[in-house]
């Protein structure tokens, strides 16, 4: 087993496995980490990127738990341990793992700790989905890193044909191909069912989401992403949250010096070397709601066309 498999196994060894129930009847698979008995400061979920599997955020959820946080860790239908025996056929798409996965793990959190402020950390797609959640009067506040839902226009420009191509062109090609996205086969994160890879590939639903529930979430969200994020940028964070009309969101644009690196880009943020830096920083807001970087909001002129 690589070793940072191995060290992933170890971590979920630590909490809890669990099973939550989503209200269509599909089963998904996590971790609860008891943060409780150091200090209770809340329940945290943490909603992951696309293609990227929950074991990925367990080094943040340990550090979260050990700072008096219960955190619950699960994968999307159609990912990781909530994947299917047959990906090809499920017909999942990106606003089931809205409005079922995510609101399934908001109940599983709500009645595992009544009473408790509900925090959300979403990465990438995992920010955005929150919006789509029948329910979401019990959210405290969130903190969205790098979250969008991948419209081709918002990629950096010296990248952006070459991440069209990547996601807009081979990926809906070989999703149909196959049947699914193949993404372990080809390098490119994880297995996608086919129904998500062709939602980002052509922006199914996005211009006018299908979701009326986003216009009822108002919890505050700390919105987040850095310089050198070629997908997630400023412009693709304003389109994403664009839809959250209600919400309070405040923005965040960070380079990477000023956390003490030459390169962060898109996943780096979840990586164990920020244990003292900015993970640190990240309680400030989870834990009282403050602001860690109030004069890094990026400038106006950035705007999505």
């Amino acid at each position: 087993m690589p070793e940072a498999k191995r060290r992933q196994s170890e971590l979920a060894r630590e909490a809890k496995s669990v099973s939550i129930r989503c209200r269509d009847g599909v089963e998904l698979r996590g971790h609860f980490w008891n943060g409780a008995d150091n200090g209770g400061n809340g329940s945290v979920i943490i909603n992951p990127a696309t293609g990227v599997v929950a074991r990925y955020y367990h080094y943040y959820a340990r550090f979260l738990a050990e700072h008096g946080f219960d955190v619950l860790t699960y994968d999307y239908r159609g990912i990781g341990l909530s994947r299917p025996a047959r990906l090809k056929g499920s017909g999942y798409r990106w606003q089931d793992w809205g409005e079922q996965d995510f609101d399934a793990a908001r109940l599983f959190m709500e009645n595992k700790r009544p009473g408790e402020q509900l925090l959300v950390v979403g990465h990438s797609i995992g920010g955005f989905l929150p919006g789509f959640s029948a329910s979401t009067e019990g959210i405290t506040r969130v903190l969205a890193i790098g979250a969008q839902y991948g419209h081709w226009r918002d990629y950096a420009e010296t990248r952006r044909w070459r991440l069209f191509l990547k996601w807009h062109v081979v990926m809906p090609a070989t999703t149909l191909l196959f049947g699914y996205f193949p993404g372990r086969r080809l390098g490119w994160l994880e297995d996608l069912p086919k129904d998500v890879a062709l939602d980002w590939a052509f922006q199914r639903g996005w211009k006018d989401p299908a979701s009326r529930h986003f216009e009822n979430f108002r919890a505050p969200v700390l919105s987040l992403t850095v310089s050198d994020d070629e997908i997630a940028t400023v412009q693709a964070l304003r389109r994403g949250f664009s839809h959250y009309r209600n919400a309070q969101v405040e923005e965040v644009l960070l380079r990477p010096e000023d956390l003490g690196f030459s390169r962060i880009g898109h996943f780096d943020l979840f990586h164990a070397r920020h244990a003292s830096g900015f993970w640190l920083d990240s309680l400030l807001w989870l834990r009282d709601g403050t602001n860690p970087w109030p004069g890094k909001r990026p400038p106006e002129y950035l705007v999505f066309a």
